[in-house]
C-alpha cells in the first residue's frame, strides 16, 4: 500500500479500535450493578431511610412542557395520574402552541385536582420547564416530555435513587413507545444499549454525562446552586447535568423507572433530532470545555475526555475512512483492502455491538423486543448516518446557525408489549 494511503487508514482505524475496545469495560460493570441493585431490592423497603429523605416520601413536582402537543398529552397525564407515587403534582406548561394543547391542558385540569395548566409566549423547551419549576412545590422536580407514558412505579423509582447526599439527581428509562413502523422498531431494539446497558455502568463509575429529557428528576435544593435551565442551548438536559456535576453532586441511574416516549418514525424527523442532539453537545462542550479532563471534577471531568472522543472525533474518522478505502480501490491497490477491510468490520462493531444489545435487553428483562431482531440489518446503515449526522451539526454550529427547538411531529401512537409495566395508555396499536 502507498504509504500516503497507509498511515491515515492505520492511524484512524487504530484510533476506533482502541476507543471501542475501551467500551467492553461497560459491560461487567453493568452486571455489576444489576447484581447490587438485586440485593438491595431484597432488602430495603420502599421509601426507607436509606434515601435521603428518609422514611417519608417527598413531594414531587412533575413538571411537562408542550408545544402542540395536543395529541399526545392526554396519554400522558393519564398515565402519570395512575402513579402509585403518594404526593406529587403535575405541572403542565404550554410553549405558546398554535394547536388545541392548552385548552386540553385545560381540561386535564379541571378533571384531576393535581394538574396545573399554564402557557406562555413561545420561547423554547428550556424556557417552558423554567416556567413550571417556579411555579412548582415539590422537594423533587421531575421533568418530562409531553409525549411520555409513565409506568406505575416510575416516580417511586425514581425517588429510590436518591441513595445519598451526592446524588443531584436521576435519570430514568426512556424506550420508544411507537412500534408501528421498521425504524421505531429498530431503535426499540438498539436504545436498550445506551438507555440501559451504558447508563449502567457509567452509574457504577459516577460519570453519567447526561439526565434524560423524557425522565429527569432534580432535587429542588441542588437546582438552587446550580441554576435552571439555559435556555440558549439546543441541549438543555445535557448542559444542565454538567452544571450538577460542577456543583459537586453526581447522577444516579434508575433503570425501573421507566417511560415510553416516542422516537422519530421518519429519516428526516431521525435527522433532524440526531442533528439538534449533536449540536446541544457541542454547546455543551463550548460552555463547559474547562472541565474536559480537569481531574478537579473528579472522575467525571476525567471521563469527558472518553466521552468527546467517541461523540465527536470518532464519527469524523469514521468518515474519512471510507472514501481512503474507496479511492484505494479506484487507484487499483488491492492490498490497501486486503490489510485493512478488518479495521473496516470493526470499525461497524457488529459482533461487539450483538453482544451488548443481549447482555442490555437481559439487564432490562425486555426478551419482547428480539421479536425486531430482524431489523438489526439497518445497523451499519443507521452507524454511517449518525456520523454524517454529526458532521452536518458540526458545520451548523461553526456557521452559529439560528436554534431552534426542532421537536418531533408526534404521531400519537402507542404501542405495548405484555413484558412492559406501564400504566394502560389510551389507545394502543
Amino acid at each position: 500500500m502507498t504509504p500516503w494511503l497507509f498511515w491515515p487508514l492505520l492511524i484512524l482505524g487504530t484510533l476506533i479500535l482502541v476507543l471501542g475496545a475501551l467500551k467492553l469495560v461497560y459491560l461487567p460493570l453493568a452486571v455489576a450493578y444489576e447484581v447490587s441493585a438485586s440485593r438491595r431490592r431484597r432488602h430495603r423497603p420502599r421509601h426507607s431511610e436509606t434515601t435521603i429523605f428518609g422514611a417519608s416520601a417527598p413531594f414531587v413536582s412533575v413538571v411537562v412542557p408542550a408545544f402542540n402537543e395536543a395529541n399526545v398529552l392526554e396519554n400522558c397525564v393519564r398515565s402519570l395520574a395512575r402513579s402509585n407515587y403518594p404526593a406529587f403534582e403535575i405541572i403542565l406548561v404550554d410553549d405558546g402552541s398554535t394547536d388545541s394543547t392548552f385548552a386540553r391542558m385545560q381540561e386535564l385540569a379541571a378533571e384531576y385536582p393535581g394538574v396545573t395548566a399554564l402557557t406562555k409566549a413561545n420561547g423554547g423547551k428550556g424556557s417552558a420547564l423554567n416556567v413550571g419549576i417556579k411555579a412548582a412545590q415539590g422537594e423533587v422536580l421531575l421533568l418530562s416530555d409531553a409525549d411520555g407514558v409513565f409506568g406505575e412505579d416510575a416516580i417511586a423509582s425514581m425517588i429510590e435513587a436518591f441513595a445519598d447526599p451526592s446524588v443531584g439527581a436521576v435519570c430514568g428509562d426512556d424506550r420508544p413507545v411507537n412500534l408501528d413502523r421498521v425504524q421505531t422498531r429498530f431503535l426499540a431494539v438498539i436504545s436498550h444499549v445506551g438507555t440501559g446497558l451504558v447508563r449502567r455502568a457509567l452509574h457504577v463509575m459516577r460519570c453519567l454525562p447526561i439526565v434524560s429529557g423524557n425522565i429527569g428528576a432534580f432535587r429542588r435544593d441542588v437546582l438552587e446552586r446550580s441554576g435552571l435551565l439555559a435556555e440558549d442551548t439546543l441541549g438543555e438536559d445535557l448542559e444542565l447535568t454538567w452544571r450538577i456535576y460542577r456543583a459537586g453532586f453526581r447522577v444516579a441511574f434508575a433503570p425501573r423507572a421507566v417511560v415510553f416516549a416516542e422516537s422519530p418514525s421518519t429519516i428526516r424527523g431521525l435527522w433532524r433530532q440526531r442533528v439538534r442532539w449533536g449540536r446541544g453537545l457541542l454547546q455543551t462542550c463550548g460552555k463547559h470545555a474547562d472541565m474536559i479532563g480537569n481531574p478537579r471534577f473528579g472522575i467525571f471531568g476525567l471521563s469527558l475526555i472518553y466521552l468527546v472522543a467517541t461523540s465527536i472525533v470518532v464519527p469524523i474518522a469514521q468518515l474519512l475512512i471510507v472514501p481512503l478505502l474507496i479511492l484505494a480501490v479506484m487507484l487499483g491497490d488491492s492490498s490497501a483492502v486486503a490489510s485493512d477491510a478488518w479495521q473496516l468490520v470493526l470499525w461497524l462493531g457488529l459482533p461487539v455491538a450483538v453482544l451488548f444489545l443481549l447482555v442490555a435487553v437481559a439487564l432490562n428483562r425486555a426478551w419482547g423486543d428480539l421479536r425486531f431482531a430482524w431489523t438489526l440489518v439497518l445497523w451499519p446503515v443507521y452507524s454511517s448516518l449518525m456520523s454524517v449526522v454529526f458532521v452536518r451539526a458540526l458545520s451548523l454550529e461553526l456557521r452559529k446557525a439560528p436554534q431552534r427547538w426542532n421537536k418531533l411531529e408526534r404521531t400519537g401512537v402507542v404501542s405495548r408489549t405484555s413484558t412492559e409495566r406501564v400504566a394502560a395508555p389510551l389507545s394502543a396499536s
